[in-house]
C-alpha cells in the first residue's frame, strides 16, 4: 500500500497523476485511453478488453473509428494492466460491469445527446453482454468480438468445475494454468508480440478468477433469452480459447431484431489480432455495422 500522502502508481511505477485515469466505487485507480476525432464526435464508443491484456492492443481499432468520427474510450479494467488491483484476480465478476457503467456514464455526462456503443472482446465480451442487459435501452447496439458466452468444453467439464468449486474453498489462489499465447491469433508476430508485451498478465489463472469467470457465463446463459438490444457477432471457427457455440447460441436465442453473426473461417481467437486480410475485414465489418445504425440502415441475418 502506498504511503499516507504519496502519490497513487500504477503496478509498473508511474504515478496517476500523469496519467488519464478514473477511481472506481472501490477507490481503485483504472488507467484510461481515449481516441477522440478532431471534429464533432457521431457516437460514443466503449471498449472492453479481455482476460490478461490491457487496453493498449486495441489502438488500431480506436484509430478506425476515430477517423469515421467516432469518439472510443477504454480502460484497463482492475488487476489488470496499468490500472491496480490484485493482478486477475476479483471478488466480484460484477465490479468489471460495475466500472464499465461509470465509464460510461461519465462519457454521456459529457456528450449526452450521442449514441452509445460498446465493443467487447472475449471476457470484454461477456463484460459487454451483462453490461448493456443492465441498461437495455441505453445502447445503440454491441460489437462482440469473439465472446466468452460459453466455457470451453475442454477446460470446463462437469468433474473439473465440481474440482475447481471444492479447491476454490480449499485453496483459491490455486493456479488452473496460464492462457496459450500460440491460440491468440495465427500470426506469429502477432503472438510474438502478445508474449513480449509486459503489460500483458502471463501467470497462471486462479481457481477464484476461473470461478468467477464460470459465473458470468452461467448469468449470460439466463440473460440472453431476453436480450432485445442491436448485436453484432464475430467469431473464428478454429478458436480455442472461447467456445464458438456461445456465439451461436447468443445468435439463435436472443429476441433481438437487429443481430447478425459473421464466421471467419480458421481463425483463431484475436480476430483483431489475426492474419492481415482478416484484421481488414474486421475493423471492415465493425466500423460498417456501427454506421449502419447512425445512418439507419441496417442489414441483418448471418
Amino acid at each position: 500500500m502506498p504511503e499516507p500522502g504519496a502519490p497513487r502508481r500504477t503496478p509498473q511505477g508511474v504515478p496517476y497523476a500523469d496519467l488519464q485515469h478514473i477511481v472506481n466505487a472501490d477507490g481503485q485507480h483504472l488507467f484510461c485511453r481515449y481516441w477522440e476525432p478532431e471534429g464533432p464526435p457521431r457516437a460514443l464508443v466503449f471498449v472492453a478488453h479481455g482476460a490478461g491484456e490491457h487496453c493498449g492492443p486495441y489502438d488500431e481499432i480506436g484509430q478506425t473509428l476515430k477517423e469515421q468520427s467516432l469518439l472510443v474510450f477504454a480502460h484497463d479494467h482492475v488487476g489488470h494492466g496499468q490500472s491496480e488491483g490484485d493482478r486477475m484476480n476479483i471478488k466480484d465478476f460484477q465490479v468489471f460491469v460495475r466500472d464499465s457503467l461509470q465509464h460510461i456514464d461519465l462519457m454521456k455526462g459529457r456528450h449526452p445527446d450521442l449514441p452509445i456503443f460498446i465493443i467487447g472482446h472475449s471476457m470484454g465480451g461477456a463484460i459487454s453482454i451483462l453490461t448493456a442487459c443492465e441498461r437495455p435501452h441505453d445502447f445503440a447496439g454491441v460489437a462482440l468480438i469473439a465472446p466468452m458466452v460459453k466455457m470451453n468444453p475442454e477446460s470446463a467439464t462437469p468433474f473439473k468445475v465440481f474440482l475447481a468449486k471444492i479447491l476454490n474453498h480449499m485453496v483459491p489462489s490455486l493456479s488452473l494454468g496460464s492462457i496459450e499465447s500460440k491460440w491468440v491469433s495465427r500470426d506469429q508476430k502477432q503472438v510474438e508480440a502478445y508474449d513480449n508485451d509486459e503489460l500483458n498478465y502471463h501467470g497462471g489463472l486462479r481457481v477464484s478468477f476461473g470461478m468467477q469467470l464460470m459465473g458470468a457465463v452461467a448469468r449470460i446463459e439466463r440473460e440472453v433469452p431476453a436480450i432485445t438490444w442491436p448485436f453484432l457477432l464475430l467469431h473464428g471457427d478454429d478458436d480455442k480459447l472461447c467456445d464458438i457455440r456461445g456465439s451461436q447460441m447468443m445468435f439463435d436465442m436472443a429476441q433481438s431484431t437487429d443481430k447478425k453473426i459473421k464466421v471467419y473461417d480458421g481463425a483463431y481467437h484475436a480476430l483483431h489480432h489475426e492474419l492481415p486480410e482478416t484484421v481488414a475485414a474486421v475493423l471492415k465489418e465493425v466500423t460498417g455495422w456501427i454506421s449502419e445504425r447512425l445512418t439507419g440502415s441496417p442489414s441483418q441475418g448471418s
